[in-house]
């Protein structure tokens, strides 16, 4: 056949794995293997010898490949993961910025990251001096009175405040039934009053988007254990009127409890302790230099004012007459342990080393940057897409997508256009305060440059929508899985891979053939 036909449309036969790669079982074939172990030098043994019933009749279906297939196939999913050394994450009330390598290299230390936490006080005291010296600087960085390191996020962080909440108002005899939680507060907070057995009654904001003061006095009486608040609020706004806040909330014995995930807008300006804040918690994991994302490892440490340090959870570190560091378990008030062990230690490691490297003057200017970064964008965005809110911003932005929804553009198809551009999607949807928000925080990694390339990319995704909304609808378009029915995702997910029956099964004695 002749090939003359052919010339001037070239096609692309198949689609290397690079573009599209499969699960790996699916690119198992019978009798490969990535290993060879050497011939046994001692007398072989039966399992069943050992183990007798528990010995496994199959190992089930088991991928074979060769090394290179292996290596390859990881190598290039990984190349797919988007990550803060690749670009920006512009998610709103993340606080996902850059954290220094140095960090990462103190917490892997072989003293540090191999030691044990059951091993002696005596060969701990490096251990429990940085967790000490932690503890006085995150003490200081907040106005607070004491603190505990164990709780593992921010969401535990919560729960273990509200414990030592209720338990203070059990000890005076009465453990309150109600907690107010603003309408602009992140999401966990009515959760976790729930959990903990309050009742849970909404607060809503005023015009600019703070707690409605006169609402708040109606609300507030002898049954309010707590007024659970964010501050700065997930729409990236100050509560001016916090003294007032506070002074309401303690006239009626009520206490207030303060979510700490938006510090990285307040470290070095402000200290929630003397604004009023009564508890709070912090997330190492954002404002203090912990990897942000795919599960964990989190910490959420919760500081107090000298009221509620009886309720601590147990045990604490002290300095003992010696001058030796131990941890005191003799706490008859205390809500109990929350974590195993004493918390997650590398994060207390990575934290302490954040704070240290940056000294005050540092951890002021990260704020300082982070605020900057965030108006930066606003002043640069306004008029591209609705400002629901004017009240000055802090750390992060929220715009709506009022303007595009003219053309049927919604925040979602606006964030997964965003992709195309290069970069993460912003935050969506949150917070439910504001209609189709569209929440943004560059936190104070990024530079101008970096800025100037989401902002040209936003500006042009706003020209799209008003003049080719069906392209902003149908994104992404150079993802290589383009957009999935989430609604279907989510009611039916379908986590786990079934091998076909075609499938290898290996059994011991398949398996030991090989071998």
């Amino acid at each position: 056949m002749s090939d003359e036909k052919f010339i001037g449309t070239p096609r692309k036969a198949t689609t290397h794995t690079s573009q599209n790669e499969g699960l790996i079982f699916e690119k198992s074939s019978p009798g490969k293997k990535a290993y060879r172990l050497s011939e046994l030098d001692v007398p072989a043994v039966d399992a069943s010898t050992l183990l007798g019933k528990s010995v496994r009749k199959e190992y089930g279906a088991l991928p074979e490949l060769s090394e290179i297939e292996i290596v390859r196939h990881f190598t290039r999913l990984s190349t797919w993961n988007y990550a803060i050394d690749l670009g920006m994450f512009p998610l709103g009330s993340c606080t996902m910025k850059y954290n220094g390598r140095v960090n990462e290299a103190v917490a892997r230390f072989e003293g540090i990251a191999e030691a044990h936490p059951y091993q002696p006080e005596s060969l701990s005291q490096g251990a429990l001096g940085i967790m000490h010296d932690l503890s006085q600087y995150l003490i200081e960085i907040t106005g607070m009175d004491a603190i505990t390191l164990q709780p593992a996020a921010g969401a535990h962080g919560e729960f273990t405040g509200i414990l030592m909440i209720r338990a203070y108002h059990e000890s005076k005899g009465n453990a309150r039934k109600k907690i107010l939680i603003p309408d602009s507060a992140h999401g966990t907070n009515p959760a976790t009053a729930a959990v903990v057995g309050y009742q849970v009654q909404n607060l809503k904001s005023n015009a600019e988007g703070m707690v409605d003061l006169a609402e708040l006095e109606k609300l507030v009486d002898e049954d309010t254990a707590a007024l659970m608040l964010t501050n700065p609020s997930t729409i990236g706004v100050f509560e001016s009127e916090i003294h007032k806040i506070a002074d309401i909330l303690h006239a009626k014995g009520a206490l207030l409890y303060m979510d700490g995930a938006n510090m990285n807008a307040l470290v070095g300006k402000t200290r929630p302790g003397d604004f009023g804040a009564d508890v709070m918690h912090l997330n190492l994991h954002k404002t203090f230099s912990t990897p942000h994302g795919g599960g964990g490892p989190g910490s959420g440490p919760v500081a107090c004012k000298a009221i509620l340090e009886p309720f601590l959870p147990t045990p604490i570190v002290v300095r003992k007459a010696d001058k030796s560091l131990g941890f005191d378990y003799d706490r008859p008030l205390s809500v109990g342990r929350v974590r195993m062990f004493y918390g997650n230690f590398g994060m207390f490691v990575r934290a302490l080393a954040y704070t240290l490297a940056n000294g005050p003057d540092g951890l002021r200017l990260t704020t300082e940057d982070a605020v900057l970064n965030a108006n930066y964008i606003r002043a640069k965005l306004e008029g591209y897409f609705d400002l629901p809110f004017k009240t000055p911003s802090m750390h992060e932005v929220v715009f709506s997508d009022k303007l595009q929804a003219k053309n049927g553009v919604k925040t979602g198809d606006m964030g997964k256009r965003l992709i195309d551009y290069g970069f993460h999607a912003y935050t969506v949807s949150f917070p439910m305060i504001v209609s189709g928000a569209m929440m943004i925080e560059p936190t104070e990694s990024e530079s101008r440059e970096e800025l100037d390339l989401l902002i040209d990319a936003l500006q042009q995704i706003a020209r799209e929508a008003a003049e080719n909304p069906e392209l902003v609808k149908t994104a992404p378009h150079t993802t290589r899985i383009r957009r999935l029915n989430e609604t279907a995702a989510a009611r039916n997910p379908v986590l786990r891979w079934k091998a076909p029956p075609s499938s290898i099964s290996l059994t011991p004695d398949s398996a030991a053939k090989e071998w």
